[in-house]
C-alpha cells in the first residue's frame, strides 16, 4: 500500500514558525499543501489504485480530493489512520458538520465526536498502527491502496519520518518496525 501524509496545513505552517501550538482546530490544508497534493494525485496517477483510505480531518479529505478524482476511485473515512490527538489541531470537525461539507463520502461508520477527549499516548498510535497493519496484510488487494494520513501514525507504522504530501510503499505482511522513535 501507499501511504501519504497530508499537504501542508494551516498548523504545519505556524508550528514549524513559533513551536508552539497556534490554536488551530482541524486545520486545513494552505495553499502550499493543495500543490502537494495535486503533485501527489499527480505522481500517483498511474499506479493501480482501487481504494482510497483516509482520516476523518479536514487537511487529509482535502489531500484526498484530488487524489479521488484523478484515480476515479473511491474514498473509505477511517478514524483508525488518524493524527495522535495531541494539539488543537487534533480536535475533529464533527461527522454532521463533515457530511454537510463533504456529501459525496459516506461518514456513516464514525461517531458525531470521533477523536479522542484527552491527550493520547504514543504507545496508543503505536497500537492502533499494529491493528490497521493487521487489518491491511489480510486484505488480497492491500497493494491497491493509498492510505491519506498523518506524520504520527505513517511514523508508527513505518518508523519513517515524512514531510507534509510525501509518500512512501508500505507492505503490511512485512515485520513492523521494532522500534519507534517520537521527537519531543
Amino acid at each position: 500500500m501507499i501511504l501519504l501524509r497530508h499537504g501542508q496545513s494551516e498548523f504545519n505552517l505556524h508550528f514549524t514558525a513559533m513551536r508552539r501550538d497556534p490554536g488551530i482546530v482541524d486545520a486545513r490544508l494552505t495553499e502550499l499543501g493543495h500543490i502537494q497534493a495535486a503533485e501527489a494525485a499527480r505522481q500517483l496517477s498511474s499506479e493501480r489504485i482501487t481504494r482510497i483510505i483516509t482520516s476523518p480531518y479536514t487537511r487529509a479529505l482535502q489531500t484526498a480530493a484530488p487524489l479521488a478524482k484523478a484515480l476515479r476511485a473511491k474514498v473509505l473515512i477511517n478514524p483508525t489512520v488518524r493524527e495522535r490527538y495531541a494539539f488543537a489541531c487534533d480536535i475533529g470537525t464533527p461527522r454532521t458538520e463533515l457530511e454537510r461539507v463533504w456529501p459525496a463520502h459516506d461518514f456513516s461508520t464514525i461517531g458525531e465526536v470521533w477523536w479522542p477527549a484527552i491527550e493520547e499516548p504514543a504507545a496508543s498510535v503505536i497500537g492502533r498502527a499494529a491493528l490497521f497493519r493487521a487489518e491491511m496484510a489480510a486484505l488480497p488487494n492491500w497493494s491497491d491502496t493509498v492510505v491519506v494520513t498523518h506524520w504520527g501514525f505513517i511514523l508508527s507504522l513505518t518508523g519513517s519520518s515524512v514531510m507534509n504530501g510525501q509518500w512512501l510503499r508500505c507492505d503490511p505482511t512485512a515485520p513492523a518496525p521494532e522500534e519507534i522513535t517520537w521527537r519531543a
